[in-house]
C-alpha cells in the first residue's frame, strides 16, 4: 500500500515538476525522493514520471493518481484539524486564499483584530485570482477564501457576507450636465477601463454594462484598481470601482465619484471552503471580524 509520505512526494513532484525543487520543498536528498516515486511506482503497478534531462513530466495515470493524492492529503489534515478545533478555535495554521480587487481594502483592518483576538492563530495568506484560488482551495493547499461570490464548485460550500456596491470612477474635469446618477450611457458612450482577463471584477462588470465585445472597453496591462483609478485621473476614460475600495484609492482625490441609478450594481462578497473541512466553526468566528469591518447596513449572513 501506498504511504501518506510517499503520496506528499509525489504531490510536491506534481506541483513543482523537477525532482530537486519537490526534494527540497520535502526536506529530504533528490535522490532518496527519486527512491520513493519509484517504490510508490512498483506498488501501484503503473509508471508515474516520464524521467527528463531537465524536468519532469506526469504521465496520464500520474496526473490522475496525483490529483487523487492531493484529495487523500486534504482530508488527512481536514481530519487532524478536527482533533484540534475539539481543543481550541482559531489557533494553529489557517491558509486564507483573497483575491486582489479585497485584499488591499479587507485585510488592513481584519489583520489586527484577528491578532488581538485570536493570538494563537498562524496566518498564512495567498493573493491571486479567484479560479487559482478555487483549485489551491480544492486540492487542500488553501483552507479558506475571501472573494467575490458565487463560486460554483462541487467540493465548494460558501458563505455570503455583504453586498459591496460600485460606483463610477470619472476624470475630476469631466462634465456631468446636471446629471443625479450614473447610468448605462455614461459607460457605453466612453472608454471603459477595466482589469485584465481572469478577474472576477471584470466579468461582473462587463455583466452589469451588458457588454461582452466592444470597441471602447480597454483592459491593456490593467492588474489592479490603482492602475485604474491613476488612467481614470488621467483622463484616458472611466472605471468602475468596489465602494470598499473608495478610501483607499481615491484618498488624494484624483477622481472624481458618482453613484448609479437604481438598482444599484454591486458584488457580493464572502466566504468558501471545501465542504469537507470540519473547521466551520473557525471559519464562521473569521465571517464575524469580517463583518465588523463593514457598515452594517450591507451585511447579508452571520
Amino acid at each position: 500500500m501506498p504511504t501518506l509520505r510517499q503520496l506528499r512526494y509525489l504531490d510536491a513532484l506534481a506541483r513543482f515538476r523537477h525532482f530537486g525543487t519537490a526534494a527540497s520543498h520535502c526536506a529530504i536528498t533528490q535522490p532518496a525522493l527519486s527512491m520513493q516515486i519509484q517504490d510508490l511506482e512498483k506498488k501501484l503497478g503503473v509508471d508515474l514520471v516520464e524521467r527528463r534531462y531537465k524536468d519532469v513530466q506526469l504521465t496520464p495515470v500520474g496526473r490522475e493518481v496525483a490529483e487523487r493524492a492531493a484529495r487523500i492529503l486534504a482530508d488527512v489534515r481536514d481530519l487532524s484539524e478536527f482533533a484540534r478545533l475539539r481543543a481550541s478555535p482559531l489557533s494553529g495554521g489557517l491558509r486564507l486564499g483573497v483575491i486582489p480587487s479585497i485584499a488591499p481594502y479587507l485585510l488592513p483592518p481584519l489583520l489586527p483584530l484577528l491578532r488581538e483576538r485570536y493570538p494563537a492563530l498562524e496566518l498564512h495568506i495567498r493573493e491571486t485570482q479567484t479560479q487559482a484560488l478555487i483549485d489551491e482551495l480544492v486540492s487542500g493547499g488553501l483552507d479558506l477564501l475571501l472573494l467575490a461570490l458565487p463560486a460554483e464548485h462541487g467540493d465548494v460550500e460558501t458563505l455570503p457576507l455583504f453586498e459591496d456596491r460600485f460606483v463610477l470612477a470619472m476624470p475630476p474635469d469631466r462634465e456631468m450636465k446636471g446629471s443625479v446618477g450614473a447610468s448605462l450611457d455614461f459607460l457605453k458612450d466612453d472608454r471603459l477601463l477595466l482589469l485584465e482577463e481572469g478577474h472576477c471584477l471584470r466579468d461582473q462588470a462587463l455583466a452589469f454594462c451588458e457588454l461582452r465585445q466592444a470597441s471602447n472597453i480597454d483592459t491593456f496591462g490593467a492588474s489592479s484598481l490603482s492602475t485604474l483609478v491613476q488612467m481614470v485621473a488621467n483622463g484616458l476614460g472611466l472605471t468602475l470601482l468596489p465602494e470598499i475600495s473608495v478610501p483607499v484609492e481615491t484618498r488624494h482625490g484624483e477622481v472624481r465619484l458618482m453613484r448609479f441609478v437604481e438598482p444599484e450594481p454591486s458584488r457580493v462578497v464572502g466566504l468558501a471552503w471545501r465542504t469537507t473541512s470540519p473547521r466551520r466553526r473557525d471559519f464562521e468566528a473569521v465571517a464575524e471580524l469580517i463583518l465588523a469591518t463593514v457598515p452594517a447596513g450591507r451585511h447579508l449572513a452571520v
